[in-house]
C-alpha cells in the first residue's frame, strides 16, 4: 500500500458540537455536585434517625450507638425498605451502581429514567444510613449519570452525546464525594467511556473541574485522608511485588465470593424483594459484634492509613467487614464498592506492613489500598491517581504504581471478568475492555482502493455495455459510469437488464438522474468508508478526486477493508529477529 499525505487530514475527528456538549457538561458537573451533597446529607439523616432517633444531618458514626442487641434489627428494617422501593419503584436501584451505568452506556443507548435519579440516592441513603457497609461513590455515579442522561434526553441529543453527558455526571459526582477529579476522569477513560476521543474527554474533564471547584463550597476541601510517608529504598521493590500479588489474590477471592453469595440468594425460595432484609440481618449481627464495621467507614480507613488499630482488633474488624459486605451486596441491596475495598485493602496493608522490607510500615496500608482497588476494578491508572488525590502523598506514587500494576496483571491473567463486568455478563452481555486504535481509522481510502479502474462511457448503448462488460469475459461485478472523466454513477448487471427490459435504446448515462451518486474521497478514512457502505447497503463505491468535479480516480470495495487488518495481524503475530550490521561485516 502506498503512503499518501493529505493536508486536510486531522489527528482527531472534528466536532462542531463540542462547545455545546461541553457547556452542558459544565451544568451537569454543578448539578452532580449538588446531588452528591444531598446524598451525603441524606446518609447522615438516616444514620441519625436509625441509630440515634434524632432528626439531624450532622455526621454521626453508627458505631457510637447505644442500642445494644437492638442494633441487629436496624439493617433488617433498611433492607425491607429497599426491597419495597426496588419492587414497586424500579429494579435499577439494586446493585452498586457502576455495572448498571456501564450497561446503560453500552446496551441501552445511555438512557436512564427519572425514577433512577430520585430513587437510587434515596435507597442508597437508607441502605448506608441503616448500617450497610457500603460507600456513597457507586450510588452517586449512578445518580449523577442519570442526571446527565436526563438532561441529554431533554435536549434531544444523540446516543453518543448522551453517553458523554451520562459519564460526565457520573464522574462529577465521584469528584464531589472524594475530591479526586483526576482519578474520576481516569475512571471515565478506563471504565465508562469505552473510547478516548476529544468529543467525550473534553466535556467529561470540564464536568470534573466544575465539581472540583464547587466541592469546597458545599462539602469539604483538601484531601480526604491526608498522609505523608518517607521515600522507600530500592529494597522495597520486592515488597511492592508481594503487595500486588496479594491484592490481586484478594480481588479474585472477593469477586468470586460475591457472585457465589449472589447465586445462593437466587436459590432462596422467597421473592427477591426480601433478599436485602436477609442480607441486612447478617449486617446487623456483624455490626453487633464489630460496631465499626457498620456504615461507610471513612473514619476507619483514616485510622488504618495512620496505623491506629492494633493487629488483633484489626483482624476481627476486617473479617466481619468482608463477610457482611459480601452478604449485603450479594443480596441485591443498594450501595457502592469503593469504600469497602479501600478499607479491606488498607487493613491488609496495616497487618502485613510491619513484616515487609522497606523500613516504612506507614506506607503499606496506602499501597495495599490502591493495589486492591486497581486490581479489583481493572483500572490501575485510576487507582494510582486516586491514592494520590486522597492523601496528597507524592512519596507513595512509585510504590503505589508498582503494586497496582502487579495486581492489575494478576487479575487480568487469573480472572475472566472483574467484579464490575461479571454482573453484566450474567445478564447475557459480553464486554471487551481492551482499547486500541482501529486500523480502519489509521488508513485512508487511497491506500486500499484500486486506482484507475475500468469504466463505462456514459454515451455507450445499453446492449453494447452488456455485451462488452457483462458477457463471458466479465471481470468485475459493477463498473463506474463516466462522462468526460467525471463520475455519473455505478452500474451492475441487474441495473442494465432492468434498463434493457424497459428502454433498450437508451445509453448507460440515461439510467441515472440528476442526483449526485454516493462516492468516497481519497483522503477519507477506511472507517468512514465502512460506515457509508453500511448505511447505503452497498458493496463498493467509486472514489473521486473531489465532490465538485467528481473526477474518477479509483474504486473501493468491502473486501478492500480487510487490507488494514492484515497489517495489524502482521504487527501482532509475526516475530522477526533484529539483524545487526557490524562495521566490518556480519557476525
Amino acid at each position: 500500500m502506498s503512503k499518501v499525505h493529505y493536508d486536510n487530514r486531522r489527528d482527531f475527528d472534528g466536532q462542531a458540537r463540542l462547545i455545546l456538549i461541553s457547556s452542558l457538561a459544565a451544568v451537569i458537573g454543578a448539578l452532580s455536585t449538588v446531588t452528591a451533597w444531598v446524598l451525603l446529607h441524606a446518609i447522615h439523616f438516616f444514620t441519625n434517625l436509625f441509630f440515634f432517633q434524632q432528626l439531624s444531618t450532622s455526621f454521626m458514626s453508627p458505631a457510637g450507638h447505644a442500642l445494644g442487641a437492638w442494633v441487629i434489627g436496624i439493617p433488617v428494617l433498611g433492607g425491607l425498605l429497599i426491597g419495597l422501593i426496588a419492587r414497586y419503584g424500579t429494579e435499577q436501584i439494586r446493585g452498586h451502581g457502576i455495572p448498571e451505568a456501564i450497561e446503560a452506556i453500552l446496551f441501552k443507548k445511555s438512557m436512564m429514567s427519572p425514577k433512577v435519579a430520585v430513587l437510587k440516592p434515596l435507597a442508597s441513603a437508607i441502605a448506608i444510613g441503616s448500617g450497610g457497609p457500603f460507600g456513597a461513590e457507586g450510588p452517586i455515579i449512578m445518580t449523577g449519570g442519570a442526571v446527565g442522561s436526563l438532561l441529554a434526553q431533554h435536549f434531544h441529543l444523540s446516543a453518543g452525546e448522551r453517553k458523554t453527558l451520562l459519564v460526565a455526571g457520573a464522574v462529577a459526582g465521584m469528584t464531589a464525594v472524594f475530591g479526586t477529579p483526576v482519578a474520576a476522569l481516569l475512571l471515565a477513560v478506563e471504565l465508562l467511556l469505552f473510547e478516548l476521543r476529544p468529543r467525550s474527554l473534553a466535556p467529561v474533564a470540564i464536568a470534573c473541574v466544575i465539581a472540583g471547584f464547587l466541592r469546597p463550597l458545599l462539602i469539604d476541601s483538601g484531601p480526604l485522608f491526608p498522609l505523608h510517608t518517607a521515600v522507600l529504598p530500592p529494597s522495597a521493590l520486592l515488597s511492592c511485588l508481594v503487595a500486588g500479588l496479594l491484592c490481586g489474590a484478594m480481588a479474585w477471592l472477593l469477586s468470586t465470593s460475591l457472585y457465589k453469595v449472589e447465586d445462593l440468594f437466587h436459590r432462596l425460595p422467597v421473592h427477591w424483594m426480601w433478599w436485602p432484609a436477609i442480607g441486612g440481618l447478617a449486617v446487623g449481627i456483624g455490626g453487633y459484634l464489630q460496631p465499626r464495621a457498620l456504615g461507610v467507614g471513612y473514619d476507619v480507613i483514616a485510622d488504618l492509613l495512620n496505623n491506629h488499630l492494633a493487629a488483633g482488633a484489626l483482624l476481627a474488624l476486617l473479617g466481619v467487614k468482608a463477610v457482611i459486605w459480601l452478604l449485603a451486596l450479594g443480596s441485591g441491596t443498594s450501595g457502592g464498592v469503593l469504600a469497602p475495598l479501600l478499607m479491606l485493602g488498607a487493613g491488609l496493608g496495616a497487618l502485613l506492613g510491619p513484616y515487609l522490607p522497606g523500613n516504612e510500615p506507614a506506607i503499606w496500608p496506602l499501597v495495599f489500598m490502591a493495589a486492591t482497588l486497581g486490581g479489583m476494578m481493572r483500572a490501575p491508572i485510576m487507582a494510582v491517581a486516586f491514592a494520590f488525590e486522597l492523601t496528597w502523598d507524592a512519596n507513595a506514587l512509585l510504590p503505589v504504581m508498582a503494586a497496582s500494576a502487579v495486581a492489575y496483571a494478576f487479575t487480568v491473567m487469573f480472572m475472566q471478568r472483574s467484579i464490575l463486568t461479571e454482573k453484566i455478563a450474567r445478564r447475557g452481555y459480553h464486554i471487551y475492555r481492551e482499547y486500541g486504535i482501529d486500523p480502519l481509522e489509521r488508513h485512508s481510502v487511497a491506500e486500499v482502493m484500486t486506482a484507475l479502474p475500468a469504466s463505462i462511457a456514459a454515451d455507450m448503448p445499453l446492449a453494447e455495455a452488456m455485451a462488452s462488460h457483462f458477457g463471458s469475459t466479465q471481470r468485475h461485478r459493477a463498473f463506474p459510469v463516466t462522462r468526460d472523466g467525471a463520475l455519473v454513477g455505478m452500474v451492475d448487471r441487474a441495473i442494465l437488464e432492468q434498463g434493457l427490459a424497459s428502454h433498450a435504446g437508451m445509453t448507460v448515462g440515461q439510467l441515472f438522474g440528476a442526483n449526485m451518486p454516493v462516492v468516497a474521497l481519497a483522503g477519507e478514512t477506511c472507517r468512514t468508508l465502512a460506515t457509508r457502505l453500511a448505511v447505503h447497503a452497498l458493496e463498493r463505491l467509486p472514489v473521486v478526486s473531489d465532490a465538485h468535479s467528481l473526477r474518477l480516480i479509483g474504486i473501493v470495495s468491502r473486501s478492500d477493508l480487510v487490507k488494514p487488518a492484515l497489517g495489524l495481524q502482521a504487527e501482532e503475530w509475526q516475530r522477526q529477529a533484529v539483524r545487526t550490521v557490524w562495521p566490518f561485516g556480519a557476525r
